[in-house]
C-alpha cells in the first residue's frame, strides 16, 4: 500500500468546533490523483479548509511533465552506413528503401553514394530504440551499419 501524500493522515484541528478530522476516510491509497489543498487566513494554522480541487488524469496517459522527462532521457541517435566492396549500389538502395520508414529513392540514392565515397553516411537520426532496430536490419541483409549518440560528434 502507498501511504498517503500528506504523511499518513494527518490530522488537523479546526478552528471554530475544536474538534479533530481526518483527512483520509479509511486506508490511504495513492490512485494518481493530485490533490491541492489551501487554508484562508493570515495565520499559520488553524484555517477552514476549502473544498480540495482534484486534477484527474485520463488512465493510460501521461502528463506533460512525465512526456518531458521522457525525451530528455531518451537522447537521439544516429544510424550510420559503411562502406563496404561486397554490395553493390543497388541492392544497397533497396535495402535502404525496404528498412527505412519513408525512405525516397532519391535520399537512398544519395545515402548510398556518402557512403561509398566518405566511407560512411547518416541513415538517419531517431531515438535509441528504432535506431538498433534499424541498425540490425541493415546488418540482417548484409550491409555494414552502426549507430551513435546523435548530441555528440560533428
Amino acid at each position: 500500500m502507498v501511504p498517503c501524500f500528506l504523511s499518513m493522515c494527518v490530522k488537523l484541528k479546526l478552528c471554530k468546533t475544536g474538534e479533530k478530522r481526518s483527512l483520509c476516510r479509511g486506508p490511504c491509497i495513492n490512485r494518481g490523483i493530485l490533490m491541492a489543498i489551501s487554508t484562508t487566513g493570515p495565520s499559520k494554522g488553524g484555517g477552514i479548509l476549502e473544498k480540495p480541487v482534484i486534477e484527474r488524469t485520463t488512465p493510460g496517459r501521461e502528463s506533460e511533465f512525465d512526456l518531458r522527462k521522457s525525451r530528455k532521457i531518451a537522447p537521439p541517435y544516429r544510424v550510420m552506413l559503411h562502406n563496404d566492396n561486397y554490395n553493390k549500389r543497388e541492392y544497397v538502395v533497396q535495402v535502404l528503401m525496404k528498412v527505412i520508414p519513408g525512405m525516397t529513392l532519391d535520399n537512398a540514392v544519395n545515402i548510398m553514394q556518402e557512403a561509398h565515397y566518405n566511407g560512411l553516411a547518416v541513415v538517419i537520426i531517431c531515438a535509441q530504440a528504432d535506431a538498433e532496430e534499424h541498425c540490425m536490419q541493415l546488418r540482417g541483409n548484409g550491409l555494414l551499419s552502426s549507430i551513435e549518440p546523435a548530441s555528440g560528434g560533428c
